[in-house]
């Protein structure tokens, strides 16, 4: 396998939506544990890692790096996502990125240690029905523990199930501890293959009142289609600029607005065997019938995406925010993050959007270093 490509920096938010900020968050005092967060979600195009310190006070991000899957195993496992693996495939493909993840936290570790490793794998099925929920992630984790020899803690998604939720959105807690405001009414939206929101509505004494849930498709769509056009050769619309170009169907839009994921209430989660290649087929066949241009497709899809969490946020949200922080690759895509605008100023005219950068945590740092604040909070009940 080829060795990881590293970046530092992964889709960069639009510029007049950051500034710069200490990236740390307090509650009260603790031990400190050095703790790594891997993640890598339904975009299936790289792993990110965040080194950081957490205690019971504080998490602040000592680093973040990003490594990009070869292109050989993205396909494996986007074969394995859309169930075209065989049980051995899946055997080995399981082996394969675990030993992965180890070269990808070797890249970027350097000297540091951490005494704990969450790590969250690749979610290749989901599905969170309340009969028999079944979710699986791949990436074995016994190669990180051999390599670094600290505990690593993992399944994240299948406790939460066996919990009765949903397996996901998991990045609740971090969300609250990073970006909630006492007295504000404050939203974090990641912008990853899907959209999850966490409402942290502190507007009352006490701890606030939280409700987490995925909205429906983010990048998942757009990246499929960019991927369709260029012959793979671009995995995203790098800042809109395909969907800045085009036209939304309206007609397409209204219809696909009216499925029945967006209606059903919280809590909820979706994933590829919703919004992947099943949608994607019957869209796309659509859209060419009505003869609309690779960058109508673009547009209406990115339409969609936004029109959906501002839908959702409408029907399922007890208060609309004063603040939508966003995060992930998403929130780099400019032409999104204002269709994304517009459409919550329609529900709040004066409602403040930012990325999750403005205060203090790159795009990409914030799911990987929700793990590490998972571990920080696991290690002191051991």
């Amino acid at each position: 396998m080829n060795s990881p490509a590293l970046s530092n920096a992964g889709r960069r938010p639009p510029k007049h939506l950051t500034a710069g900020h200490e990236n740390s968050v307090s509650t009260d005092a603790a031990r400190t544990w050095l703790a790594l967060g891997i993640m890598s979600g339904t975009s299936i195009d790289s792993v990110d890692c965040a080194l950081c310190a957490v205690s019971k006070s504080v998490i602040r991000l000592r680093r973040h790096w990003q490594v990009m899957f070869p292109s050989s195993l993205r396909k494996r496992l986007y074969a394995a996502a859309c169930g075209d693996a065989k049980s051995w495939e899946l055997a080995q493909l399981h082996h394969d990125l675990g030993r992965f993840y180890v070269r990808a936290v070797q890249a970027g570790l350097g000297e540091d240690l951490p005494v704990v490793v969450g790590l969250h794998g690749q979610t290749v099925f989901h599905r969170p029905c309340r009969r028999s929920p079944a979710t699986l992630q791949l990436g074995e984790s016994a190669w990180l523990v051999e390599a670094l020899r600290v505990p690593v803690i993992s399944n994240f998604r299948a406790a939460d199930l066996a919990a009765g939720g949903q397996g996901a959105p998991l990045a609740t807690l971090f969300h609250r501890v990073a970006f909630g405001v006492p007295g504000r009414v404050v939203c974090v939206n990641n912008l990853g293959g899907i959209s999850n929101v966490t409402m942290i509505n502190w507007r009352t004494r006490g701890a606030p009142r939280i409700l987490a849930f995925d909205t429906g498709p983010a990048n998942m769509l757009m990246d499929t289609a960019m991927r369709h056009f260029t012959g793979g050769r671009l995995a995203y619309d790098r800042d809109g600029a395909w969907a800045a170009r085009g036209r939304v169907n309206q007609d397409l839009l209204s219809r696909w607005l009216r499925h029945q994921f967006f209606h059903a209430k919280p809590p909820k989660s979706t994933g590829r065997e919703m919004f992947g290649d099943v949608f994607w087929r019957g869209a796309i066949r659509e859209m060419e019938a009505r003869g609309l241009s690779r960058f109508d497709v673009l547009a209406t899809l990115t339409e969609f995406t936004a029109q959906s969490i501002a839908l959702n946020y409408e029907l399922h949200l007890s208060d609309i925010p004063d603040r939508v922080v966003l995060a992930g690759g998403g929130a780099a895509n400019e032409t999104l993050v204002s269709r994304i605008a517009a459409g919550l100023r329609t529900l709040r005219c004066d409602l403040e959007l930012v990325v999750s950068e403005a205060v203090g945590w790159p795009l990409q740092a914030v799911e990987p270093a929700a793990f590490a604040l998972l571990d920080g909070y696991r290690m002191r009940h051991l």
